[in-house]
């Protein structure tokens, strides 16, 4: 299958033409119009520092259902024993910085480059994008952040500097996600990680078909900071 080339327009070939690994366009920007409309298309951007953009479109989603997700035993007995307190969008940037700068297994750097961080704060102040945020004693120690659109979240990135912080984030996030009938908050590509949280894999005309029907509802655009987490 070949790569697009994106236009000037914000605009994006259909996604079930993304090659087989799900690359499907390349170029373009990361302007608050073209994320929202890759969003709403299934598509998300993905590239390392120095290359240029790129658009995905995976053949295979992780999805976790709202009410169905899994806490392993162990992580639910430690979240009860903390003293962890949640937050909503207090402090976006620096969940996102801190999201981009925390070491993970077997990668060198990270995707959230200066652009991308720019990029989704931008979406945070337009109402948008949001954090759930873990703090300990007046300290933030964990948080994820991603985007919402319709009755649908898609998770971007966590990151935990006590033992269950984003385990804690997470579970905050699927109690919104069911206190406001989400149809999925979308995980991306599937890993091990998002398997033992309880996510489903499905295929991607399936994925299509449920964003589609979560868009037709309304987006609870603006600032999440007074809904208890």
């Amino acid at each position: 299958m070949p790569v697009y080339r994106l236009i000037d327009a914000p605009v994006f070939p259909d996604p079930r033409d993304a090659d087989g690994e799900g690359l499907l366009a390349v170029g373009g920007d990361l302007s608050i119009e073209r994320l929202l409309q890759a969003y709403a298309q299934g598509i998300f951007p993905w590239y390392s520092e120095g290359d240029p953009i790129l658009w995905w479109s995976p053949p295979e989603r992780a999805l976790i259902l709202p009410g169905q997700e899994h806490l392993p035993v162990r992580a639910q007995r430690a979240l009860r024993r903390a003293a962890f307190e949640l937050r909503a969008d207090t402090v976006f940037e620096r969940v996102i910085e801190r999201c981009a700068r925390i070491p993970r297994g077997g990668q060198q750097g990270t995707w959230i480059t200066d652009a991308m961080a720019r990029a989704y704060g931008n979406l945070h102040r337009e109402g948008f994008a949001h954090s759930i945020e873990t703090w300990e004693n007046g300290e933030l120690v964990g948080g994820l952040y991603g985007l919402s659109l319709g009755a649908a979240f898609f998770g971007e990135s966590m990151f935990s500097d006590r033992d269950y912080a984003s385990r804690a984030a997470f579970a905050g996030l699927c109690g919104i996600a069911k206190a406001w009938d989400f149809h999925f908050i979308d995980g991306q590509l599937p890993n091990a990680n998002l398997l033992q949280l309880g996510a489903v894999i499905v295929p991607r005309h399936e994925y299509l078909a449920r964003l589609a029907t979560a868009l037709t509802l309304p987006t609870r655009r603006g600032a999440w900071t007074g809904h208890r987490v």
